[in-house]
């Protein structure tokens, strides 16, 4: 039998890394990217976010390594683009990286602990009871949800799912692929590492193993998804890899 705070949990953490599975559907299904930053940046945002908090600034660490993540994406981006590195090894050159980079970020330590330290969590805790931390991960994941969903019905988003579909004839339009695949690039890891701060903070730790393996689920959440929602367009294909990340959970 099923019992209640197994379902909670379950839809807590299905929402959580219900964000990775939306970054590999911008970076895997939009941009045609098999791209392997997502362990490594998975744990960029884990790091950052643990540093951040336990200096008392728990919100600030979620933008905070957003922005590490964009720039884990960036560096992926230029190795595939300027350097003319193909997308596997370029996200594996990355990744190998992030290791002692997310070390640096922990103080060279493997963990961080934030048993003592508010989080974005215990901030809310007062004002929603026990659904203190469905809530928080819920909204957060439904609003990147949308966002995105709308920036990819804009001119720089029609243009990224153009250089997924079709590379030749973006550039025969004039239009800089190397561009439209470094935003996509930098945002897929931006949600990657924004799921990674948010497990940070709803588990008070981060581990320097927290991102091992991160591919696989993400790729199982959106495969789950995508066999739910089928043919459909941007938004429901979004709210299939959503679906599939909390159904994986259960």
């Amino acid at each position: 039998m099923i019992s209640t705070a197994v379902i909670m949990s379950a839809l807590e953490l299905g929402c959580i890394y219900a964000l990775v599975a939306l970054a590999l559907f911008l970076s895997f299904r939009i941009l045609n990217i098999a791209d392997m930053t997502t362990d490594g940046a998975f744990t960029l945002g884990c790091a950052v976010s643990a540093t951040i908090a336990v200096a008392g600034h728990p919100l600030l660490a979620l933008p905070a390594a957003m922005a590490a993540g964009a720039c884990a994406g960036f560096i992926t981006a230029f190795l595939q683009t300027k350097l003319k590195i193909p997308s596997i090894l370029a996200g594996i050159i990355t990744n190998t990286g992030l290791y002692t980079v997310n070390l640096a970020v922990m103080g060279f330590s493997s963990n961080v602990n934030m048993v003592k330290a508010d989080t974005m969590f215990s901030l809310v805790k007062p004002y929603l009871g026990s659904f203190y931390k469905l809530i928080p991960a819920a909204v957060l994941t439904v609003a990147v949800g949308i966002l995105l969903t709308l920036f990819l019905k804009t001119r720089l988003g029609l243009s990224i799912r153009a250089t997924g579909d079709n590379p030749d004839m973006v550039r025969a339009s004039s239009i800089n692929t190397a561009f439209t695949v470094t935003v996509g690039l930098c945002i897929a890891n931006a949600l990657t590492a924004l799921s990674g701060a948010i497990l940070a903070q709803y588990q008070k730790t981060a581990d320097i193993n927290l991102g091992t393996g991160m591919v696989i689920i993400g790729l199982a959440s959106l495969i789950i998804g995508e066999t739910l929602t089928r043919k459909g367009r941007v938004g429901l294909k979004a709210f299939g890899a959503v679906l599939g990340s909390i159904l994986y959970r259960f």
